[in-house]
């Protein structure tokens, strides 16, 4: 099993965790923020915590709530990310009433992990590689894979997010991303009759959720068949990417699953950030193979 934290994100900084919040810096700006994994006492204090942030999200219920601005901060404002491998793009941050920003940034480790594969298929393919981003939020995993030259889907089922991408590509100066707001299940479904195939498949999928046509999302109920079904949607040459965030979701459990439907060798893991107070926060599981044949 691999702990993987991203190492790169200049733009972002966990400054300190505890007490079920974590204090993290956005660009130029300070968030204190809810976190159920941040059992443990902090080690700043919390006169240091207010004295560096920016806002706090205080909640009103268990999906939303509201920002208390301590020092001047805009409701919008850019932040970029770039690696050492030539990745690099723009996405818009937000206060938003359900206490995200528009960027989840320990999946930083994903995006290299994209960005890297989609440059390994290209060697191999003599057509650009074309990557379904499945539950694609506001298109981090997208850019990634659009700025390494491949044909890109994404998919969401809240349009609203889709459009945010959208603004998050044109920052990003690329294009050509494909937007598809609809029910992942059964988009997926519908592929499989079809016979579509992808070089590349990424799937975040949230514990709970809504699609289109209000369908419930569970992802304990779901994920067999929602992973047995995104193989089947494989080329030879390919990658796949699973990340999911549950309490209580073991990386066994996605190791399990790619045991069952996956012909090739994968790599199973912890995704966490690493606090400059020196805590590791536990950030979601994933899973992913790579598999080319020259």
């Amino acid at each position: 099993m691999l702990l993987l934290t991203p190492s790169a994100f200049h733009d972002y900084e966990l400054i300190d965790c505890g007490d079920f919040q974590k204090l993290e810096r956005f660009g130029s700006y300070i968030l204190i923020r809810p976190e159920p994994q941040a059992i443990w006492s902090p080690k700043l204090k919390t006169n240091e915590w207010e004295k560096k942030a920016h806002a706090r999200f205080v909640p009103k219920s268990s999906s939303s709530g509201n920002w208390q601005k301590l020092k001047p901060i805009p409701d919008r404002w850019n932040i970029s990310y770039q690696n050492n491998e030539g990745l690099t793009f723009t996405c818009r941050l937000a206060l938003t009433s359900f206490k995200h920003t528009g960027i989840f940034p320990e999946q930083a480790v994903n995006w290299d992990y994209i960005y890297h594969s989609v440059n390994q298929l290209k060697k191999a393919e003599t057509s650009p590689p074309r990557v379904l981003n499945l539950f694609a939020y506001t298109g981090a995993s997208s850019l990634a894979a659009r700025a390494a030259g491949a044909e890109v889907t994404h998919l969401d089922s809240v349009r609203q997010v889709v459009t945010w991408a959208n603004e998050n590509m044109e920052l990003s100066k690329l294009d050509n991303i494909r937007w598809m707001i609809e029910d992942a299940m059964k988009f997926v479904q519908r592929e499989q009759k079809r016979g579509k195939k992808y070089h590349g498949i990424i799937l975040d999928p949230p514990a709970y959720g809504h699609g289109t046509d209000g369908r419930k999302w569970k992802l304990e109920e779901m994920i067999n068949e929602m992973t047995r079904m995104v193989f089947s949607l494989l080329e030879p040459n390919h990658f796949l990417l699973m990340n999911t965030y549950s309490l209580g979701f073991s990386s066994l459990i996605i190791e399990n699953l790619f045991s069952n439907y996956s012909q090739h060798k994968f790599e199973t893991g912890e995704i966490f950030l690493q606090s400059t107070t020196g805590f590791k926060l536990p950030l979601g599981v994933f899973g992913r193979t790579l598999s080319i044949m020259q």
